[in-house]
């Protein structure tokens, strides 16, 4: 054999490991956990005391992560704060909490357990990805020591950190994120110094990870997808719902789609504080979710998955809505409020037609067609173009198509998660300022819709074929990341008004962002 020979040989043979080694499609399962929650007090317990929680949790997980594995699973993802619950302080978690140390150390903590302390559930977490042969993602709390030397050391010496763990099938620790974007009333933990951007590679594609509030937000989550290229996201969260955009399957699925990556999506399951929602999306559809408002069950989900998928790209969100003649307004425009953003709406009259609505610099152009015009149910288009201030400073720009609680205006906006009104056919299409837009079609009852909408090149949303059940909503759901400093007081679309009806929208506002403080302080 000849030196050329011997490097073709070579070369096949290397080309035939890596195809050994790495597989085109995987089975992923995420498991919807309804969680043992500890005593509500706010006095800390003992380790043991904590432990016994944790290791109760833990046998609920342990029975998911085995099925999936059964079912060929090749990775489980399990929810935030899904070992521990809810409820604490900055005092009352420290014994729950553990040092996790940097995955570089090269650890498996099933095989040398004392290595770096006492890590009973980094043990377990470890020790069931291992005799499963799946990895594991895991949502715990870890601590560091920190002292005087450091300017921004907390006064009792430790920094806490909500944490997502991964451990491979070896059962090896192969990942660690500190969750940058705290959700309000989340005090009991510190926000790291810097936001990190961490993956892991696997046979079956790269991975990205973060948590929860953190997907509102471009840093990490952006970032992970556009500078590092990673294939799938994974992702615990305790997410509670908020209609009409903001449900969990609504919103994880619209931006797997919007970003063009897998997105495996674990949620707690309690249904008193409006979570549940958990899914595996692709870019192109959902796979499999779950949305329960009415046991106390989990539930695990699996499906098959593209290893790397295929990312649709949209090359310009304004560009089919800036070649629209802007359609008739039709009848009068009116204010309404969701989710504490003041949106400018107009109501649809008739039974099809075409609508336009603006609000500051954002046009939304709306084709439809309902399959019958009710007397008993409106539907309205609204825009919204500013600062969303209430549990995080994002700057929107929003496009939606929705229904109405009542036949009254005033409850456009409202939560509302039935509807009777079917829809032979929709396009929407808005002059967004950006390129992160996330697509959202939902269905009565809080359903999705795979497979009967699509985004084209040029930004418009619209639907494959009649929708297979009455519509809750139609939304685009822009962010303008590098708005997202903008003054609080030009969150409306108008600036405020010195008359009574504008200082009664304000104190309305306020009234609800209280009541919604309030809720979280006590659940």
């Amino acid at each position: 054999m000849n030196t050329s020979q011997f490097q073709v040989t070579v070369i096949i043979l290397v080309l035939c490991v890596l195809k050994v080694n790495t597989q085109d499609t995987f089975i992923a399962a995420v498991y919807e956990h309804a969680v043992i929650l500890p005593n509500e007090t706010l006095r800390p317990v003992s380790h043991e005391e904590a432990l016994v929680l944790m290791n109760q949790n833990l046998d609920r997980l342990e029975g998911a992560i085995t099925s999936a594995a059964t079912q060929g699973a090749k990775i489980i993802v399990t929810p935030e704060d899904g070992i521990y619950g809810t409820r604490f302080n900055r005092e009352s978690i420290y014994p729950y909490l553990e040092d996790i140390p940097d995955p570089q150390v090269n650890w498996i903590p099933c095989n040398n357990p004392r290595r770096f302390g006492r890590t009973p559930v980094q043990e377990r977490l470890s020790c069931l990805a291992k005799n499963n042969s799946i990895y594991v993602v895991a949502n715990i709390g870890d601590k560091k020591t920190c002292n005087a030397s450091d300017p921004q050391c907390p006064p009792d010496g430790r920094y806490q950190y909500n944490t997502n763990v991964v451990f491979d099938a070896q059962g090896k620790l192969v990942a660690r994120y500190h969750k940058q974007n705290l959700f309000m009333g989340e005090d009991q933990f510190n926000t790291p110094k810097e936001a990190e951007f961490v993956t892991f590679n696997t046979s079956f594609g790269k991975f990205g990870l973060f948590t929860c509030f953190d997907i509102l937000f471009h840093d990490p989550a952006v970032t992970l997808v556009k500078d590092f290229h990673v294939d799938s996201i994974v992702f615990p969260t305790a997410w509670m719902n908020v209609l009409p955009h903001l449900t969990a399957i609504e919103f994880h699925s619209a931006w797997a789609m919007g970003m063009g990556v897998n997105f495996l999506a674990s949620n707690l399951h309690n249904p008193s504080r409006r979570m549940t929602g958990s899914g595996i999306y692709a870019p192109d559809s959902p796979k499999a979710f779950h949305y329960d408002m009415k046991t106390n069950e989990g539930k695990l989900i699996l499906s098959q998955l593209s290893s790397h998928p295929y990312r649709p790209v949209v090359e310009n969100w304004s560009s089919y809505a800036n070649g629209v003649k802007e359609f008739p307004r039709g009848n009068e425009e009116f204010k309404g409020t969701i989710f504490f953003d003041e949106f400018t709406f107009v109501k649809l009259a008739e039974i099809a037609g075409n609508y336009t609505v603006c609000q500051k610099d954002l046009c939304c152009h709306l084709s439809y067609k309902m399959s019958e015009k009710r007397s008993d149910e409106v539907y309205v288009l609204g825009a919204f173009d500013g600062l969303h201030t209430v549990e995080g400073s994002y700057y929107l720009q929003v496009c939606t198509l929705l229904k109405c609680k009542t036949t009254d205006l005033v409850t456009c906006g409202s939560s509302v998660e039935t509807a009777s009104t079917r829809f032979e056919m929709f396009s929407l299409s808005g002059t967004f300022r950006t390129q992160y837009v996330f697509p959202e079609v939902l269905l009565s009852e809080v359903k999705l819709a795979p497979g009967e909408f699509q985004v084209s090149r040029d930004g418009r949303l619209f639907s494959l074929k009649p929708l297979s059940g009455p519509l809750l909503s139609v939304t685009l759901f822009g962010r303008l990341y590098e708005r997202d400093g903008d003054e609080i007081f030009y969150n409306s679309g108008s600036s405020v008004k010195s008359n009574a009806s504008g200082y009664t929208f304000y104190v309305l506002i306020l009234v609800e962002y209280l009541c919604l403080f309030s809720f979280i302080l006590h659940n």
